[in-house]
Order: C-alpha cells, then structure tokens, then sequence
C-alpha cells in the first residue's frame, strides 16, 4: 500500500510540474518564438536546462519554505501530500478554464496553508511575509514599468528597436580554411546583438520560472520525506521540461500570436522586469507568481509611456491620463521629445491591446485562487484526512 501511495504521489507531483511546464514555457519562450528567433524544439530544450538551474541554486530556498516553514514537516504525510498536490493541479486546471494566469505558487501556498490550519500548525509569521510580498510584487512591477514606460522606453525605441532581416542570422564562410560563422544577408551587427539578447532575456525567465515553480510541484513530497531536495529538483524539471517539449508548443505559439500586436522591445522589458522580481523574491524563499510582477509591469509600462505628454505637476494634479498600452504600439520616430512637449495624440494608438477589466478579472482571480485552495484544503484535512 505504501508503494502504491507512493507512485500516486510522484505521478502528482509530475502532473503538476508537467502543466507548470506547459505554461511556464509559454511565458517565457512565446516572444522569441513568434518573433522566428528560435524555434519550439530548442526553445523547450533550453527551458529545461535553465529550469533546472534556477530550481538547483535558488529555487531551494522556496522549496525550505514550502516544505518545513510554512507547516512543520511532519504535517506532510504521504496522504496530505497527495491531497496538497491534488489542490494544486485543480487550480491550475480551474485557471486554465478561465483564461486567467492564476499563480501556482499562491494556490500551493494556499493548500498548504490549509492543511497548517486543519492541523494547528500553521506558522502565521511566514504567511504573513509572504502576503506582503504579494502585495509588495504587483506595486513594484507597475512603478518599474510606469519609470520605464515615461522617461527610457522611447529613448529604447528609438536607439535599439528590435528589427528582423529577412534570411538567416548567421552563416558558415567557408572561404577561408577553416569555416566560421559570418552574419546571414542582410543581417546588421544590432540585429545580432538584439537578438542576443533577447535570448539571453528568455534563459533569464526560465531561470527565474525554475526558481519559483519547482517548488510548487515537489515540496510537499520534500516535506513529507518522500524525495530529498535534489531528487526533487530533479523529478521538477523532467517534469517541466516534459511539459515543454509537449503541450507548450501550442502555448508558445499561442503566446507568441497574443504579442505580436505588443512590440517585442516592451516584452523584452516586461520579462526583465518580471523575471527579476521573481528571482530575488525566489532568492529570499518567497513563491511568488511570475504573472504576478508581469501583468502589473505591462499595466504600468503603457500607463508610463502615455503619461509623457503631461508634466510631474500636472499628473499630481490630475491630468486624466488613462491607463493603457495602446501607446507602446506607436512608433517614437527621428526624435524624443521633451516630457510635457509631446502631444497626447502622439500618444494614442488605433490598436486595442489592453483592457481595465481584463487586469480587474486578473486580480479578483488571484484573490479568490488562493482562497479558494485554502478553503478546500482545510475541510478536507479537518474532516476527512485527519
């Protein structure tokens, strides 16, 4: 029996890691793939090795955090593990019903914090630190995408705008005796570097995915005694990378098709920002959700950009700036104008990308997420499981 328990648990946790994978890889890999900067075999290898490098060195602090802070470990019996886990895949199954990218992390801490409850061993003061960072990663996500968006991202667009020639990136000249690569026809060094680093962006969020979603599909078996931290690590990311290599090429295209509307020099800073929020809120044991600090960062990146018409003073005293990402769709042109110099029809985009109550069904859904998987979790430990 204990076999059997066992198996159903590791095929949890792989099932969990197998759909943070599908939409993880999505996240972080659907610019480069829609911009035809990489495809999706090597988008999903890559996704695999970096996830893996995130959940190795930093993704354990959120998986301490998850597996003997929040509930002592001995809470974790090989049934409340299955059940955690079991919570945890509902509410992702329920998320992806909705459209809405509710946080793994939040509903793992959610279920968790359900069973510390039922069992009275719920340690509040983690709860209560990790609340305020949920609280704290949306706030910063947005001003860091407002600053962006009102006093660089123009001087971005205008000095290193991401343009794509037609034909390969590269080469082999083989003229001399030894072949190396060259640039393709066409291709300028800026391409080059630009696509460079978006690369180099992407690896950074699947780091930072690893960092923060590992834990959510192994910390209950970790605190539970049924796999130490590095067995973990390792059954997370073949599980992740599982679901890369399969059900994330539809995500990836899916998220890839969404953005192109979105300039990918507004990704590019959307994922930094994003992915740095989650990496040092990972570093300090904190699961936090990526689509948190990424959504918010959006919101603010295009409410900057559009309040570039009004001055300081003016945004004090209320200008009715509207919040919108429409403006980041408009091209800056030869010349930055001065904030306050520049009109607001200069501003305003045809383009439709973003709407107030699509981030209100955001945030209501990832109140009522956790929430949900508290609740849940708590009658099924207090009633049926204890």
């Amino acid at each position: 029996m204990i076999s059997t328990l066992l198996l159903i648990a590791l095929l949890a946790a792989t099932f969990v890691g197998f759909n943070i994978g599908g939409s993880s890889t999505g996240v972080a890999w659907g610019p480069a793939v829609g911009a035809r900067i990489i495809n999706k075999t090597a988008a999903a290898a890559l996704m695999t090795g970096f996830v893996f490098l995130g959940g190795w060195t930093v993704g354990r602090n959120v998986i301490e955090t998850l597996s003997g802070e929040l509930v002592p470990q001995s809470a974790f019996s090989i049934e409340a593990s299955i059940a955690v886990l079991g919570f945890i895949g509902l509410g992702m199954l329920l998320a992806n019903l909705y459209g809405v990218p509710v946080s793994t992390s939040m509903t793992a801490v959610g279920a968790i914090a359900g069973l510390g409850i039922a069992t009275r061993q719920l340690n509040w003061a983690v709860v209560g630190s990790i609340m305020v960072w949920w609280l704290i990663a949306p706030v910063l996500g947005f001003w860091a995408g407002a600053f962006i968006g009102r006093y660089l991202y123009p001087h971005l667009d205008r000095r290193v705008a991401i343009q794509q020639s037609a034909g390969p990136l590269l080469v082999l000249d083989r003229s001399g005796g030894v072949p190396r690569p060259a640039l393709g026809p066409g291709t300028t060094q800026r391409e080059l570097l630009s696509t460079v680093v978006v690369l180099l962006i992407a690896c950074y969020m699947a780091f930072s995915a690893g960092a923060s979603n590992i834990a959510n599909a192994v910390a209950p078996l970790v605190g539970g005694g049924l796999v130490d931290p590095n067995e973990g690590i390792i059954l997370g990311t073949v599980a992740i990378g599982l679901g890369a290599f399969t059900i994330a090429r539809r995500t990836m295209e899916s998220v890839g098709n969404d953005l192109t509307d979105l300039p990918l020099l507004a990704a590019t800073v959307v994922m930094v920002v994003g992915a740095t929020i989650t990496t040092v809120a990972s570093w300090l044991g904190i699961p936090i959700s990526l689509a948190l600090a990424t959504v918010m960062t959006i919101v603010g990146l295009g409410w900057g950009r559009a309040t570039r018409p009004v001055t300081v003073s003016q945004l004090v005293r209320g200008s009715g700036t509207p919040v919108t990402v429409d403006s980041l769709t408009v091209e800056t042109g030869e010349a930055v104008a001065r904030i306050g110099d520049e009109a607001p029809e200069d501003v305003v985009s045809g383009k439709k990308l973003f709407k107030p109550s699509t981030v209100v069904r955001f945030v209501v859904f990832w109140i009522i997420g956790p929430s949900v998987a508290t609740g849940l979790s708590y009658l099924t430990f207090r009633f049926f499981l204890l």
